[in-house]
């Protein structure tokens, strides 16, 4: 069979094929859409006459489609179902992605063909795509020598090769770990419809009998909340905190990738990783970004340990970490009338999904949804939809990929299988994709707040990728500064309990009684409550995401645990009582995922949502005009300017930091 990746697709909005695609198809068409791009290269870089906007970055921007489809469409599916034959290529994938990166940036000729374009009378999209390339070339050691050059070569196929084995021993882990027990006594507090999940996790993972609590990715897991014996919270607990650290290690592949990168950093002329990310953010320096988290941490520490009193109260004895999250729903249901467990039963995912986050789109910004049925996709449990602008015309095709299985790594994420680009006639198809545990068959999906708000904020990201009304594909979407590409997300997340919204969608799945009123005010008063934990062990995994990454070249841990935890106890966290979000040993978004010295930036852009939701609510929430102004100056624009220019003239002024200060319970605390 003709491998369907070396041609477009002829389907809708260029479909992938997923119904015939192997494994073998993705390798095969990598190899050969590497080669084809190098011959293009070679034509750009050899072309005789005078360099023009089109021989030049034009050329090198069209080139490399055949790679570009296979790789988009691989790495969607090995995160999301990464089957044995999937995960068995990806060290070859990501081998052939790294190399051809260096094939492009660290070509000399190539280089100087670019810089002997006359940019300054190029305009628009045009000029940015030309500015932002040769950035990419400078930041990538395209001024090195051929000596440094081939060590930075053999540096970033270490670090592809090690990010590989990370990520699918992270995954490995993460099915490892999940807790087995054997008696419904040992899960009391849990309701029927979660421990009949557990059974029938059990019996699919092989066992005989028992009940089986998978894990997700934090360190926290959501059922510590509703567990009421401690010693299964116990259980639970040290399971997740374990992970890559027994006898399946990642701990040590995450201490050597940091090393490499500090090494690469300094190769490329920078004091350490962190410096390289930040010549492509918003952040201004790793001062200000280290500033930022030294401030937001002694406050967030102090409301935790006002948070910390209260719960030894409430519990009657010393508090422990497998502790926090029961009794803090214990104080939510007694100081707040809040009852996590019960509030499920008014998320019905297709509810919150059709009635909630689609709806508000529908409100926001005139767009509709419609279900499609004849395209075949990578596993039967995703939904793929077509989205159509306000006058009818195709948007996009967005897919949801909502439930937890052991082939998916854990998270929730939004990726793309094209992009929207004028430039290549292409329209966008966005996904999303959450670790929401399956139900008992026959039951229904029923969410958490958490995860609800999970959903409007990944379809946030999915937005920001469909109102692309860009040019050039690398400029298109979500293409953004790591620090800023959070920012649309978070904003969604805002109309998870807006008066106009929650109505809709938050209704009793066996009843159809809509949640009352004084109980979602009570929700929305609990808001602050709780903030000081959450706060901290997010900032406390940021802050280990940034030891990681400001090391020098040349320094060497060998003991990453004491590592870890020598940084913790440094920045004035007390780990055994609130760990951080994510431990190096399961920390994705900085050694699989791309988020290396880069995890602060989602309380970065949160600056930015934060000052947002005032503006929206100055101006009278869910109202289309406002949604069309978010949409033509911030979400359609992508990478096409500077991303924070374009936050300007969405607000008419520069972002100010006290709505966040605000919202995090952070004025004022001691």
């Amino acid at each position: 069979m003709q491998n369907p990746l070396l041609t477009p697709s002829t389907r809708p909005y260029q479909w992938p094929a997923f119904d015939s695609i192997t494994a073998d198809h993705y390798l095969e068409a990598a190899k050969l859409g590497a080669a084809e791009q190098r011959e293009e290269l070679q034509r750009i870089a050899s072309e005789p006459g005078e360099p023009t906007f089109a021989n030049t970055f034009q050329a090198l921007e069209s080139s490399g489609q055949t790679l570009r489809r296979a790789m988009m469409t691989y790495f969607s599916v090995l995160s999301a179902h990464g089957t044995e034959p999937i995960r068995a290529i990806q060290s070859q994938m990501s081998a052939i992605y790294s190399a051809q990166e260096d094939e492009i940036y660290l070509n000399k000729t190539l280089y100087l063909r670019l810089q002997a374009l006359n940019c300054s009378q190029l305009e628009g999209e045009d000029a940015r795509l030309a500015k932002q390339t040769l950035k990419d070339f400078e930041l990538s050691g395209a001024a090195l020598d051929e000596s440094e050059k081939q060590k930075l070569k053999e540096l970033n196929a270490q670090l592809s090769e090690l990010s590989s084995q990370f990520g699918n021993r992270v995954l490995e882990n993460q099915n490892a770990h999940a807790v087995l027990f054997e008696s419904t006594d040992e899960l009391a507090g849990l309701s029927t419809q979660a421990i009949d999940s557990a059974a029938q996790a059990a019996k699919q993972a092989g066992h005989a009998q028992g009940y089986l609590l998978p894990l997700v990715s934090p360190t926290q897991q959501p059922l510590l909340e509703s567990l009421t014996s401690s010693e299964s919270r116990r259980k639970v607990f040290m399971a997740s905190i374990s992970r890559g650290t027994d006898e399946n290690p990642t701990i040590h592949l995450a201490a050597q990738m940091a090393a490499l990168r500090a090494e690469r950093a300094e190769l490329l002329g920078f004091a350490n990783h962190a410096e390289t990310v930040l010549a492509q953010a918003t952040a201004p320096s790793t001062a200000a970004v280290q500033e930022r988290l030294a401030e937001l941490t002694a406050a967030a520490t102090a409301n935790a340990r006002k948070e910390a009193e209260i719960l030894a109260k409430v519990a009657g004895h010393e508090l422990n970490a497998w502790d926090w999250k029961f009794y803090s729903n214990q104080v939510l249901r007694d100081e707040y009338a809040v009852d996590s467990e019960e509030l499920r039963n008014y998320f019905e995912l297709d509810r919150v999904l059709i009635d909630g986050v689609f709806a508000t789109a529908t409100k926001l910004y005139g767009i509709t949804f419609t279900e499609r049925f004849d395209l075949p996709t990578y596993h039967e449990q995703v939904r793929v939809f077509e989205v159509f602008d306000a006058d009818g015309s195709p948007l996009a095709l967005y897919t949801g990929d909502y439930l937890a299985r052991e082939t998916k790594k854990g998270g929730a994420w939004m990726t793309s299988l094209r992009d929207a680009a004028s430039f290549f006639g292409e329209l966008p198809i966005v996904t999303n994709t959450l670790n929401i545990s399956a139900p008992a068959d026959g039951e229904p999906v029923l969410l958490s707040l958490d995860e609800t708000n999970t959903l409007f904020h990944e379809f946030g990201h999915a937005l920001h990728g469909m109102f692309s009304n860009g040019k050039y594909a690398s400029l298109s979407g979500t293409s953004v500064p790591r620090d800023f590409v959070e920012f649309p997300s978070q904003v969604n997340e805002m109309w998870v309990l807006d008066q106009q919204v929650i109505p809709g969608y938050a209704l009793h799945h066996k009843t159809g009684q809509k949640l009352d009123e004084a109980t979602i005010s009570k929700v929305r008063d609990a808001g602050l409550w709780g903030q000081g934990f959450s706060t901290t062990e997010y900032l406390a995994a940021s802050v280990l995401d940034w030891a990681w990454h400001t090391i020098r070249a040349g320094a060497v841990i060998e003991d990453p645990l004491q590592f870890e935890q020598q940084v913790l106890n440094d920045a004035g966290f007390d780990t055994e009582l609130i760990p951080p979000r994510y431990r190096t040993g399961y920390f994705q978004h900085i050694f699989a995922n791309g988020y290396s010295a880069g995890y602060y930036s989602y309380i970065w852009s949160e600056v930015l949502d934060a000052d947002t939701v005032q503006w929206f609510e100055e101006n009278g929430g869910l109202m289309r005009e406002n949604g069309s102004r978010f949409r033509q100056e911030l979400l359609s624009r992508g990478n096409t300017r500077d991303p924070l220019k374009s936050y300007e003239l969405f607000r008419g002024r520069t972002a100010r930091v006290e709505p966040l200060l605000r919202r995090r319970g952070l004025v004022n605390a001691e």
